[in-house]
């Protein structure tokens, strides 16, 4: 059963693909404290199909149009990669708030525009990093941050499935799509290095920066065989923990994903699915002091929903973020961008001294 709150934000989603349908514009007709106010795409016989299906109150075929609606306070923007930093930085300027897909850019350059945006314009940002608001992963992180101690290392693990289409198509609904949809230039799919760490690397390195902190440098290795690709990185945190990311795109076997967090008072394992389940990871929390463990049950696996109530928490209540923010967004292309540049050289790359794309 839906809650609504008296007072709710008022959200336009940008964008009426797979990733909206499956995700965004449920959560805005879900969610407690926000709503589904306005829809925006370019192409119409899309537009007019999500508008009979999710009842917004406003639809719009341009963007401008729908900032100029001064009944409209936040956006999420859930286009592809190449139009997050230039229409959020738009909203922006339009005086609203902005939900962005992530990575929130594909260069560091993107990214540091972006965070100035945000700064001038006084606004709320959030990314969508949203295995953040996975219960069982918000429980582990409390745990590391209140009662861990000093973190000793921290072993992460992201395997995309040659079965996954498989899986979720068991489980979506068929999205719809349209000839007329706006696409970038060029085949974001062309280069399959480049695609799989900013599709997939992104919630590696945001999960691993979420648990155990800022990340400083790295050294990257990547192996390619039969058309898979197995990055492993050698990671260096701030707070002197030891880092190891694997990113494998695609095993032969299921989707496999989670981590081993290790630290003076007690110990993390986690396996984390398919995000399409809308299931919260399975933790094992490890006590020292007494010896037991802890599994949070995490019954409400919306990360989506959750990740948008949080935003609204933000703006209308002004609560701490516990999302991603734009710093974060940032430190995430920098994470990439290093591991690329150190894939390519073989050396040992700071975070700090990086600049272009990934």
């Amino acid at each position: 059963m839906i809650r609504k709150q008296d007072r709710r934000l008022r959200v336009g989603v940008l964008g009426c693909g797979p990733i909206a349908q499956f995700a965004h514009l449920e959560s805005c007709v879900k969610a407690s404290n926000a709503d589904l106010y306005a829809i925006c795409d370019a192409a119409p016989d899309l537009l007019a199909r999500m508008g009979a299906t999710y009842e917004p109150e406003k639809m719009y075929g341009d963007y401008d149009e729908m900032l100029a609606d001064s009944e409209l306070e936040a956006v999420i923007v859930a286009t592809s990669d190449a139009y997050h930093v230039p229409m959020s930085i738009k909203a922006l300027e339009a005086g609203k708030h902005v939900l962005c897909e992530k990575p929130i850019g594909v260069s560091v350059e993107e990214g540091e525009k972006l965070a100035k945006a945000v700064k001038r314009s006084g606004k709320v940002l959030q990314v969508g990093h949203m295995k953040r608001f996975d219960p069982a992963l918000e429980a582990a992180r409390d745990f590391v941050r209140d009662d861990m101690g000093e973190i000793l290392a921290l072993k992460a693990w992201y395997c995309d499935s040659t079965h996954r289409y498989t899986n979720t198509d068991a489980v979506q609904p068929l999205p719809i799509t349209s000839k007329l949809a706006r696409k970038p230039g060029g085949n974001p799919k062309a280069d399959l290095r480049q695609y799989f760490m900013l599709a997939h690397g992104s919630h590696l390195v945001d999960t691993a920066r979420f648990l155990a902190g800022e990340i400083t440098a790295v050294r990257a290795r990547l192996n390619e065989r039969f058309g898979a690709y197995c990055w492993f990185v050698e990671t260096e945190f701030a707070n002197g923990a030891l880092g190891h990311l694997d990113l494998t795109v695609a095993v032969r076997m299921d989707w496999h994903e989670g981590f081993q967090l290790y630290g003076k008072n007690g110990s993390v394992i986690a396996k984390t699915f398919n995000p399409w389940y809308f299931r919260a990871s399975e933790v094992d929390i490890f006590h020292e002091k007494d010896a037991t463990s802890r599994k949070p049950l995490g019954a409400d696996g919306h990360f989506f929903r959750r990740q948008l109530e949080g935003l609204a928490d933000t703006v209308l209540d002004g609560k701490p973020m516990r999302g991603a923010d734009v710093e974060d967004g940032l430190a995430s292309i920098r994470a990439m961008v290093a591991i690329a540049r150190s894939v390519e050289t073989g050396e040992r790359i700071e975070l700090a001294s990086v600049t272009g794309a990934v």
